[in-house]
């Protein structure tokens, strides 16, 4: 996987992530990547949780462009990771966290 912290990742609000639209295919195709991913999803929302920390979350929409978002995950689920109001970002669409 490519760093995360490039020069051209548009930091986003969270209130604007419903008005995006995410890649039908997942981002990572590493099944070691995807995992990875996954144990980086159920980590943030314990310091979500547990702290109320904040982490960036880099993920790219439907037109290729990565976009991060500095925020508190509240739940990791199956398909998707929830964000404070009950904002959601599909985990196919996440290319990884900063803690």
């Amino acid at each position: 996987m490519q760093p995360l912290e490039q020069q051209d990742v548009e930091l986003v609000e969270k209130e604007s992530i419903p008005t995006l639209h995410f890649p039908p295919d997942d981002v990572l195709s590493d099944p070691v990547e995807q995992n990875q991913r996954r144990h980086d999803a159920e980590r943030a929302t314990a310091l979500g949780n547990a702290y109320h920390n904040k982490v960036s979350i880099y993920f790219q929409t439907d037109d290729g462009a990565t976009k991060c978002v500095n925020t508190s995950v509240w739940a990791t689920h199956e398909q998707y990771i929830t964000l404070k109001s009950g904002i959601t970002i599909p985990l196919r669409a996440v290319l990884g966290f900063t803690f």
